[in-house]
């Protein structure tokens, strides 16, 4: 149980980042981490020792994930007025722009290619493992990850360098 314990809470930097990356807001991202972990350790029945209980929990990530989604389009958004922003103002330094650049143009990005990429490109995962947190064949996931590479080489008008770091 301890053992189990430790490689949860061991996983929690990589899924708060995961979550902040999939949400783009800090709350609900702690809140969905947080329904993660409290799955995770009320059902750590069901987790098979034979598999990592980092991409189990990453799993139960994605999926808490995409039934908040289906939750929120059947309730309708609600926007606060702090996130509702200014007029646009030029960032102080280039590399926050192209942070800001891309962070938007992963927004846009179908909700199936924007979790491969985050899995694969901000989490480091391999492929493969990025294909079982999310339930896909290899090949899909690649072909989702080729999309949404070139669907964000157009959105930041820079087809030629890609923001994103080449993964294994």
């Amino acid at each position: 149980m301890q053992d189990f314990l430790d490689q949860v809470e061991a996983c929690v930097p990589a899924l708060r980042r995961y979550a902040r990356a999939l949400t783009r807001n800090i709350d609900l991202a702690d809140d969905l981490v947080q329904d993660c972990l409290e799955r995770a350790i009320s059902r750590r029945g069901l987790f098979r020792p034979s598999g990592e209980v980092r991409a189990w929990l990453f799993t139960i990530l994605v999926n808490l994930h995409r039934n908040g989604l289906r939750t929120t389009r059947r309730q309708g958004a609600l926007v606060a007025m702090d996130a509702v922003s200014e007029p646009a103002m030029p960032a102080p330094q280039p590399g926050h722009i192209a942070l800001a650049e891309m962070a938007r143009a992963i927004e846009t990005l179908p909700l199936e290619q924007k979790e491969a990429i985050l899995l694969v490109a901000l989490e480091g995962l391999a492929y493969s493992e990025a294909a079982g947190i999310l339930n896909i064949p290899l090949g899909t996931l690649m072909s989702r990850l080729g999309r949404a590479r070139s669907a964000l080489r157009l959105a930041t008008g820079n087809p030629a360098e890609p923001h994103l770091r080449t993964v294994k």
